[in-house]
């Protein structure tokens, strides 16, 4: 199969829905190539379906290595090339840990961490052939400084910003950005996820925390400039910015309140 030339492309799991959806269409509407990957079929074509060009859709679980080589090989062609990889794909999770299951633990954990590590690692050959790409991974204030509630999913996003961090470093000499969202609670269909332990939604305990949500549409715009810029880090919305300042110059106070919050 020969090389596919085209427009600069990108590669977004977790592009039926969300942020992954939210990114496809302001990519989109800069010009770029869309490849779309989402274990929901309905979700991808609703995607693709509001892009003026369309897009390359791949039914995917990012926990299938052999699925993330076929749709890789396929979007890119063989020997081609990856301008960007947007590491998106997750699922949300919260509650006790001490009432959180093994499997639950094994699915975010395989989700979260290892989809992202296994993306990375397999895209690696097409982004080192364009020259000047950019592997972008969602991480979460989550993974800023660990929460009552958080405990499996604070540790997956930290696990990718320590990811992010380590191959900001190994890959700059192939010309590859390596970069992290870290986003607070985005306004997504993941939000009506039950939490464990509990009858309420993650949307519920946010808005009576006094939270506020993110528009998909703020994600996106710093996935663009994250693709583009020089930091490596990227929060995202007002409790991911206060979470950073907080966890650098004020950690004392930080702690005292994440232990008065556990105690609830």
């Amino acid at each position: 199969m020969e090389s596919k030339t085209m427009a600069r492309s990108i590669l977004i799991t977790g592009g039926g829905s969300g942020i992954g959806r939210a990114t496809a269409q302001l990519f989109a509407a800069r010009g770029w190539r869309i490849g779309l990957a989402d274990v929901d079929a309905a979700g991808l074509a609703a995607t693709a379906a509001l892009l003026p060009a369309g897009a390359e859709t791949f039914v995917m679980d990012v926990r299938d290595r052999d699925g993330w080589a076929r749709t890789l090989a396929d979007f890119c062609g063989e020997g081609g090339a990856l301008d960007m990889l947007f590491n998106n794909a997750g699922v949300p999770a919260g509650g006790p840990l001490a009432q959180t299951g093994g499997d639950e633990i094994d699915r975010v954990i395989a989700i979260n961490l290892v989809g992202v590590i296994d993306g990375a690692r397999l895209a690696y050959p097409y982004l080192a052939r364009a020259k000047d790409a950019c592997l972008l991974n969602t991480a979460s204030a989550a993974g800023i400084y660990g929460g009552p509630g958080m405990a499996i999913y604070g540790a997956t996003k930290a696990g990718v910003r320590s990811l992010t961090e380590t191959l900001d470093a190994e890959w700059a000499a192939d010309g590859i950005r390596v970069r992290a969202l870290m986003p607070g609670f985005i306004e997504t269909p993941l939000l009506n996820a039950t939490l464990t332990g509990s009858n309420a939604t993650v949307r519920e305990r946010v808005t009576a925390a006094g939270l506020e949500f993110t528009p998909v549409e703020q994600v996106a715009e710093a996935a663009w400039a994250a693709a583009h810029g020089e930091r490596l880090l990227w929060p995202v919305g007002k409790t991911a910015r206060r979470l950073t300042f907080a966890a650098r110059w004020l950690p004392g106070r930080l702690r005292a309140q994440m232990r008065r919050t556990g105690m609830r």
